[in-house]
């Protein structure tokens, strides 16, 4: 009889861990990643200055382009080239010696102008290679030339390094 009710306690115990998992006592709540349509749209402020910001970048770049300072590799904007006063993407594709980050990130994004397009393709290890070498980002050292020109025409004072 002992065990009889030790089985009967397990059970009921049991059933009641039972219930309790499979009922909500909290209502769930829909989660949504970033990025989601209308999630975390940036107010008509921002628009408007994403807006001008961009028309300024168009006019900075036309001027570079014009001077023979922004030949770029890519289809989109490459910003952080113009605020440096302008790479020639496709001499150093051409060259060998790597691509500035945001060039390298657009090419990776299948976003590589029509030009270099046919002369991109990718080895046994997924990587890209433009002409048969595989495209590298910018050394070390053309990184921080880069960011030193962006200082220079951005006005902005240089951070101490954080490591």
């Amino acid at each position: 009889m002992r065990s009889l009710q030790k089985t009967a306690l397990a059970a009921v115990l049991f059933g009641l861990g039972y219930l309790t998992g499979t009922t909500q006592t909290e209502p769930v709540e829909a989660v949504q990643a970033q990025g989601t349509a209308g999630a975390n749209a940036p107010s008509d402020a921002v628009a408007k200055e994403i807006s001008t910001v961009y028309t300024a970048l168009q006019s900075a770049k036309d001027i570079l382009s014009q001077e023979g300072r922004y030949v770029p590799a890519t289809k989109t904007l490459n910003v952080s080239a113009i605020v440096a006063g302008g790479v020639d993407a496709v001499a150093d594709l051409e060259a060998g010696r790597g691509v500035d980050p945001e060039t390298f990130a657009a090419l990776y994004a299948d976003q590589a102008s029509d030009d270099i397009r046919p002369e991109i393709t990718t080895d046994e290890h997924g990587r890209l290679m433009y002409k048969g070498k595989v495209i590298r980002m910018y050394s070390v050292a053309r990184l921080k030339q880069m960011y030193q020109e962006r200082l220079r025409y951005t006005g902005e004072t240089e951070a101490e390094p954080t490591f």
